[in-house]
């Protein structure tokens, strides 16, 4: 075992069950996250601990309870499983955070400075595209938490891999064995963020959502806009699995409030198509890494039923990539490069 380096890999988190009490304490942490939901404190404080969890965590209760297995968490449980894939590649320990609820980041940190020898923590958020709500956090989260503690090891960050290769290729290869069969169309579903949070991380201040086909108009604002890099991350797979054009769609999921959000919404396409002759429908959701509520739920539960209901006559998710060979591989071979002082894919 290499005592000195560590590998960090971060997910979303999960309830620690299915009980309203700890939906509520989850959605309260998550939904009062300054990144997630970017309003001034009191207002924040007042529409989450007033309004969304007291109304949304008896709902979200049942909805975890329609995905949970005899493990608990299928996110939780899917992140370990990928964590022992990646730990037989490595002579250094690897272990997991969650950037809501457990294991927590305050846990998982002290955890490894128990470690004397420990000199370098390498964190890998499982998030492939760059979002305030969803990468950024993770990261200024562990960067607190390591600065607050003054922790002596240094912390490396992988960035967002939306458009490395042996990311691309492994989702491309995870989706194959699914298009075997007659489809009308692919729909890449994203989870989806306010309008608002595209415009600012546009470094430029000019460019997001104000520039004509922005997300194909070259742009120093792409290095950290969530539109264009799934956008980039379609496009790919598509080229990577001679996908026709017109048989691909881009949509987001998992609105939440009335401000604009990116659009098209998914839930409004899966009753539309079926209308527009589409009866046969593949759906792929790239955003996650790993199967969770917003992939097992609210698409492979309520979206295939509003599709199906809505005309619609076979409906396949194909699953995230979860503990993929080719996914371990590509985790494994972006830390490795590191170690060995290729300094590509971390986080300036």
């Amino acid at each position: 075992m290499n005592p000195d380096k560590a590998i960090l890999l971060m997910n979303l988190g999960s309830p620690d069950s299915t009980s309203v009490k700890d939906v509520k304490r989850y959605l309260t942490e998550f939904l009062m996250d300054e990144r997630v939901i970017d309003s001034p404190y009191w207002k924040r404080a007042l529409l989450v601990k007033g309004l969304i969890v007291p109304f949304r965590a008896p709902r979200s209760a049942k909805a975890y309870q329609s995905i949970w297995t005899e493990n608990g968490s299928p996110l939780i449980q899917l992140t370990k499983d990928l964590q022992q894939a990646v730990q037989k590649n490595f002579d250094s320990v690897v272990e997991i955070n969650m950037r809501y609820g457990n294991p927590s980041t305050e846990d998982v940190l002290r955890k490894l400075a128990q470690n004397p020898a420990l000199k370098e923590v390498v964190l890998l958020p499982l998030y492939p595209h760059y979002a305030m709500s969803s990468y950024e956090t993770a990261v200024e989260q562990v960067k607190d938490e390591h600065r607050k503690n003054n922790y002596p090891f240094q912390l490396t960050t992988i960035k967002p891999y939306y458009k490395e290769e042996i990311y691309i290729n492994a989702l491309a290869e995870s989706m194959r064995p699914f298009l075997d069969q007659e489809y009308d169309k692919i729909l890449f579903s994203y989870h989806g963020i306010p309008e608002r949070h595209i415009t600012k991380c546009d470094v430029t201040g000019s460019h997001c959502l104000k520039v004509n086909d922005c997300c194909h108009v070259a742009s120093p604002a792409h290095e950290f806009c969530y539109r264009h890099q799934c956008f980039k991350t379609m496009e790919l797979v598509m080229q990577k699995l001679n996908l026709p054009k017109e048989k691909v769609e881009l949509t987001f999921q998992s609105r939440l409030g009335r401000d604009p959000w990116l659009t098209p919404y998914t839930a409004a396409r899966l009753t539309e198509l079926p209308k527009e002759g589409v009866k046969k429908l593949i759906i792929v959701c790239p955003a996650f890494v790993s199967d969770c509520l917003e992939t097992l739920e609210e698409i492979a539960e309520e979206g295939k039923h509003s599709f199906m209901e809505s005309g619609g006559e076979s409906f396949t998710l194909i699953p995230c990539m979860n503990v993929h060979p080719l996914w371990v591989d590509a985790i494994t071979a972006w830390i490795k490069d590191y170690f060995a002082g290729d300094r590509r894919m971390v986080l300036n």
